[in-house]
């Protein structure tokens, strides 16, 4: 993987202005960056929802199918939203500014079954660096399945990927479940994200710890306290995880992969543009006037305002969507936006769409 090189500075410092009016914001405020009581509430509203079901199933007596299977449900929504709104936060240190309780919240990760120190690798360091440039953005990857960009290959059954795309989307979950934290710790090994021999020891085995105390919690007590034939149970598990993961796959991929966005074909180490502009050109918003939404998604609507500033708390975000808006403007850069979480969708499959139907390559940058 290349480690491209974004400018220091392009259009008369439009970082520099940035970060300055944002922090600024929270002094003329006298507002932490970090959660607030709000954000606290929050956190055991949502941990109530994934919780609540998990008890019931375990200690209710229920053997109903349906009702059991929705209670699966209710908890793969719960899991979703915990993952974009606590574990998301704490990862990038964003919730908690004391190191030691930020570090508890993130264990909200293992109690979701994503390791997270494989998520904050592939992506706080990964994604959030490299945002679309193809080939080092996992993101966007294609994985053989798909074409997110017209720099991708393109196959035949691709014409067909927006019909197909939710069956996929169920499995990305499933996914970190099972293989993806480890074969990822190998992975990052070798491209040195880990350092090899005691550190990467050392952290495999806090992987398989972690996850081991999801397996015996999340699966192996549910089997065992529900009176119900274990096949039913493992389809119920599958079930409940498709769910998470094709609601995380609906809250990320509008943000990157729509008509929007640019995609970037890299050939040369040094980039054309600074780091922040370059998420201009990459990610787009949506929903920004809906306070359910973001309340929900842990204002990953304001995805622009993540991806500049990952370590501020989500609930901070719909402030600072003014002030972005209005530097953006002001230095001749885009600020992409979609009017609604149903809009962006769309427009996601969409691009899906047309990608599968579309065959013109698009300029490559330092070609």
């Amino acid at each position: 993987m290349i480690k491209y090189k974004f400018k220091r500075k392009e259009k008369d410092d439009f970082w520099d202005t940035l970060r300055s009016r944002v922090n600024e914001y929270f002094k003329d405020n006298e507002l932490d960056k970090d959660a607030n009581a709000l954000m606290e509430r929050k956190t055991i509203a949502l941990f109530t929802l994934y919780l609540t079901p998990y008890f019931l199933l375990i200690f209710a007596g229920i053997t109903n199918y349906w009702i059991l299977m929705a209670l699966w449900v209710v908890m793969g929504l719960g899991k979703a939203f915990i993952g974009t709104a606590v574990m998301h936060d704490s990862v990038h240190g964003a919730y908690y500014k004391n190191k030691n309780r930020n570090w508890l919240i993130t264990w909200s990760a293992t109690l979701i079954g994503v390791d997270k120190l494989i998520w904050k690798i592939q992506h706080n360091v990964i994604h959030h660096t490299y945002t679309n440039i193809e080939d080092t953005d996992e993101d966007i990857l294609p994985r053989f399945f798909f074409r997110f960009s017209e720099h991708q290959p393109k196959k035949w059954f691709h014409r067909f990927q927006h019909i197909y795309a939710p069956v996929f989307y169920c499995v990305p979950m499933l996914e970190w479940l099972t293989t993806k934290d480890f074969a990822k710790a190998i992975e990052y090994r070798q491209r040195g994200f880990i350092k090899k021999g005691r550190e990467f020891r050392i952290e495999f085995t806090k992987i398989i710890g972690r996850k081991l105390l999801y397996y015996i919690v999340f699966i192996i007590i549910p089997i065992l306290m529900i009176d119900i034939p274990i096949g039913a149970s493992i389809a119920m598990i599958i079930g409940s995880n498709a769910v998470a993961g094709i609601m995380l796959a609906l809250i990320f991929q509008p943000a990157h992969v729509v008509p929007l966005t640019d995609f970037v074909k890299q050939e040369e180490e040094d980039m054309e543009s600074c780091w922040a502009s370059h998420q201009l050109y990459t990610t787009t918003n949506f929903g920004m006037y809906n306070p359910i939404l973001t309340w929900l998604v842990g204002g990953l609507n304001f995805q622009i305002e993540h991806h500049l500033f990952p370590d501020v708390c989500h609930i901070h975000y719909p402030q600072l969507a003014t002030i972005v808006q209005k530097t953006s403007k002001e230095y001749g850069l885009p600020y992409h936006s979609f009017p609604s979480f149903r809009a962006a969708v769309a427009g996601h499959f969409g691009h899906l769409k047309e990608m599968g139907r579309s065959t013109q390559k698009l300029q490559v940058q330092g070609a």
